[in-house]
């Protein structure tokens, strides 16, 4: 008598694990309905169109989804709808700006105009920006007006340099040149000089050599198969099997030789 039902058992469980996926399934396509709908799916409601292409339906400018339906957006004055599922569905006209739920002017102030963005202001060419205000340019002796709102408003002519509110000569010693730099240094020496204290001095050029325009050293390198000795450039006493290297300032050994006790000798 106990087989039959122990065959019942196994049986039981199959239906009641059946029943189960069944109201899982059922509940999932359920809880699925509202999204899909709120997807756009379904019938098209009032204040939407169906869309051009892949099905479905958008709300209508002006109108946001909520459920099925496309409600209103409460647009608030000097606003507009953006049509955009998310944030509040609205944007201040050009020329205001949001506050809380409405949109109020933006205050230009005299001497000023609205930038293109139309969310911003700029001030009129020889005024500056000062708080809420734009106010007059005070122009030195020797200066113009420069593009840079966020600064003075103005700039040295060349030859002079700015110090406090007004533009003082830039004194350039004998020999040297203004750089026109807006930062470092506002002069250098002419080629054959070097700066020195202020000063301009020139180089000392030794017998085979030319002058190098490098910011470092002594102003000068020596020719092609010459070396630097302290100030002078001396031949290069080059050994059998030895040639110049690319600086034309040093040798090395050939292929095939190895240096040793100053002469290049072939490997072994």
């Amino acid at each position: 008598m106990s087989a039959p039902l122990a065959a019942t058992e196994p049986r039981s469980r199959q239906q009641h694990l059946a029943w189960v996926m069944l109201a899982t399934v059922g509940l999932i396509a359920f809880l699925a309905l509202p999204v899909l709908a709120q997807d756009g799916t379904g019938v098209v409601p009032e204040n939407a169109e169906a869309r051009s292409y892949g099905g479905g339906w958008d709300c209508a400018l002006g109108y946001r989804v909520s459920g099925a339906a496309c409600l209103a957006v409460d647009v608030p004055e000097n606003a507009h709808a953006t049509g955009q599922s998310y944030g509040a569905g609205w944007a201040c006209n050009r020329g205001y700006e949001e506050a809380g739920a409405a949109c109020k002017a933006i205050p230009v102030p005299e001497h000023a105009f609205l930038r293109s963005s139309g969310y911003d202001w700029q001030c009129d060419r020889g005024f500056r920006p000062d708080r809420e205000s734009c106010v007059p340019i005070v122009l030195p002796e020797n200066a113009y007006l420069s593009e840079d709102s966020s600064g003075s408003g103005w700039a040295c002519e060349r030859g002079f340099t700015p110090s406090a509110e007004a533009c003082v000569p830039i004194v350039v010693p004998e020999n040297g040149y203004l750089t026109n730099a807006d930062y470092g240094p506002k002069w250098a020496c002419e080629r054959g000089f070097f700066e020195a204290d202020g000063r301009c001095d020139p180089v000392a050029l030794p017998a085979h050599a030319y002058l190098d325009q490098e910011s470092y050293g002594p102003g000068w390198r020596c020719e092609r198969g010459f070396q630097a000795v302290n100030d002078s450039c001396i031949p290069i006493d080059l050994p059998a099997n030895a040639h110049l290297d690319r600086s034309g300032n040093r040798w090395r050994c050939d292929p095939s030789f190895q240096l040793a006790d100053g002469e290049c000798l072939l490997e072994r």
